[in-house]
C-alpha cells in the first residue's frame, strides 16, 4: 500500500465493490438452490438438472469474482 494516504480511499472502493459482489453471489446461489430444491420436491426437475444449475451458479460466481481481480 505504501505511505500514500490517497491509497486508503482506493482500498475502500475496492473493498466495497468486493463486498457487493460477494453478497450478490451468495444471494444468487441461495435463490437458485432453494428454487431447484422446491422444484425437485414437486417432481418438476430431476437430479441432473439441479446439478447443472448448481454448476452454472458456481461458474457465474467465479466469473464475477474474476472481474474484481481484473480491475
Amino acid at each position: 500500500m505504501g505511505d500514500e494516504p490517497s491509497k486508503v480511499s482506493e482500498a475502500m472502493k475496492i473493498a466495497k465493490k468486493t463486498r457487493r459482489i460477494v453478497v450478490e453471489n451468495i444471494s444468487f446461489a441461495l435463490i437458485i438452490k432453494i428454487l431447484f430444491l422446491l422444484l425437485g420436491a414437486l417432481g418438476m426437475v430431476n437430479m441432473w438438472q439441479a446439478v447443472f444449475a448448481d454448476v452454472g451458479v458456481t461458474i457465474i460466481a467465479v466469473l464475477k469474482r474474476n472481474s474484481i481481480a481484473i480491475h
